[in-house]
């Protein structure tokens, strides 16, 4: 038997409003942090002698090593984000009892 995913109160608009400078905090930390897992993850996925991922301009790189490093550099962000996101919402509603989304 499937268990139903659990579904979030609806907040009001002034959750809402009081949640937007708590996401942008959350948000900063998200991408340092996204940052530093992404540098290490680079290092170990392409040992090259700079630690710095290929950036689309730069010649001495071809296509497929720029295309990987921007998909696991998409990827590790959206994760650290989503699950920021979804942390700092929660603990949002612990604080004030209301839901942050929708």
């Amino acid at each position: 038997m499937r268990q139903q995913p659990k579904v979030e109160a609806q907040g009001g608009k002034a959750a809402r409003v009081l949640y937007k400078p708590w996401g942008i905090v959350g948000s900063i930390v998200a991408a340092l942090i996204a940052r530093q897992v992404f540098t290490v993850v680079w290092t170990k996925v392409v040992p090259v002698d700079s630690e710095d991922p290929p950036k689309p301009l730069e010649s001495e790189y071809s296509l497929g090593q720029v295309v990987l490093a921007a998909t696991i550099q998409g990827a590790i962000f959206a994760v650290v984000k989503a699950l920021f996101q979804r942390a700092s919402a929660r603990g949002f509603q612990r604080w004030t009892g209301e839901w942050p989304g929708d």
